[in-house]
Formats: C-alpha cells, sequence, structure tokens
C-alpha cells in the first residue's frame, strides 16, 4: 500500500519556523515530483512547493525566499522548511506525490499529485 505520512506541523508565533517532512512507503517515487499543498479554511487548497526527482524546485510566489523543500530519495522522503512564517501561513498542508518523468516540468495542480497524505495542521499565532 502506498502511503505519504506528514509530521512536524504545530503551533508557532509569528516570525518562528517549523520543518515538515513526508515519509513515502509502499514503492520508491523515482520520476516523481514531491511536494506540498495547503488549505486554509474557507479557501480552496493550493501549491506550496515541489521537488522534481532530480531536486529541481518550485514555489508559490508568496512562500519564495521563506520556505524551502528538499527531498532525500533514498530515504523516500521530502521536507519543507519554513522559516519567518505569517499569520497567513496558517492552514492544513499536505503532502502529495505526482508523476512527473521530465524533471525541470514540475507539476502546479492538485489534480496532477495523484499520491496524497492527510495532512499536517500548521498555525501561526501573530
Amino acid at each position: 500500500q502506498v502511503r505519504l505520512v506528514e509530521s512536524g506541523g504545530g503551533l508557532v508565533q509569528a516570525g518562528g519556523s517549523l520543518r515538515l517532512s513526508c515519509a513515502a512507503s509502499g514503492r520508491t517515487f523515482s520520476n516523481y515530483a514531491m511536494g506540498w499543498f495547503r488549505q486554509a479554511p474557507g479557501k480552496e487548497r493550493v501549491f506550496v512547493a515541489a521537488a522534481g526527482w532530480d531536486g529541481t524546485t518550485s514555489y508559490e510566489d508568496s512562500v519564495k525566499g521563506r520556505f524551502t523543500v528538499s527531498r532525500d530519495n533514498a530515504k523516500n522522503t521530502v521536507y519543507l522548511q519554513m522559516n519567518n512564517l505569517k499569520p497567513e501561513d496558517t492552514a492544513l498542508y499536505y503532502c502529495a506525490a505526482g508523476f512527473a518523468p521530465e524533471s525541470t516540468v514540475i507539476p502546479t495542480t492538485w489534480g496532477r499529485f495523484l499520491v496524497r497524505g492527510q495532512g499536517t495542521q500548521v498555525t501561526v499565532s501573530s
């Protein structure tokens, strides 16, 4: 059974940092992009960041310079380092994997990421 399990969410003050981890099991994700989406209450789920199988990265504009996505293919794990967190970063963060054989072409839509975790809550207080 293919699973993605997120960890590392929590409550942090504005300006603080958190590191999310997503451990994959059941298969390896070569030729897959692995990344993060988030959904705030009452809002749509949106792309945050993703890393291609060779480490190429893509970010949503509002997190550029603050968030860093990385992956360890040997551990089948993807990370999201979040610095300088803002209250507007509060959301349920989902890890997901999507087939992307062209490592430099990283999908950014939820529908392209068919393997999905259950989510981890990040709350940033002002």
